[in-house]
């Protein structure tokens, strides 16, 4: 306890040399996620709008964006809930995503790693260009990946 004290008068119990006001570092990020599940209802619009159609959600931390965020994917345990990089036609791809639904997000990603531009997805979505830029920035790591196994 330190009652009287401020945090900038404690020092950090770790590094014993900067105050506790120090703490916690802001060197992560937490993304959540909202599962679906309309396997289970055959018969509900599977088009996502203002009503609540969330089962739950998963939470995840990481030190980036897409670092969390396909944490997140990844915690759905879920068929088809993460990233892939398969050859699909992108303006099949754009159309689709102008709908959302549970799998937009991944629509999204596979468009983009299969030709489609930023602004492309954009138009079609209006999807903030700074979430965009994070999904391209996953593609891109993906392809320099893939070019260092070939």
């Amino acid at each position: 306890m330190a009652i009287g004290y401020s945090l900038d008068e404690i020092d950090n119990d770790i590094t014993k040399s900067t105050p506790a006001s120090f703490e916690p570092a802001l060197d992560y990020v937490v993304v959540k996620v909202p599962r679906f599940a309309f396997e289970k209802f055959p018969e509900a619009d599977v088009r996502l709008t203002t009503t609540m159609k969330s089962v739950g959600e998963v939470m995840a931390i990481g030190r980036s964006f897409p670092e969390a965020l396909q944490k997140a994917m990844r915690s759905l345990e879920k068929v088809g809930a993460t990233f892939t990089w398969q050859q699909m036609n992108k303006d099949d791809l754009l159309k689709k995503i102008q709908i959302p639904t549970e799998f937009r997000l991944q629509q999204v990603q596979m468009a983009m790693a299969n030709g489609a531009t930023v602004d492309e997805v954009y138009q079609a979505t209006k999807i903030d260009r700074w979430f965009l830029e994070q999904i391209n920035q996953i593609n891109h790591q993906a392809d320099l990946v893939q070019n260092l196994l070939n």
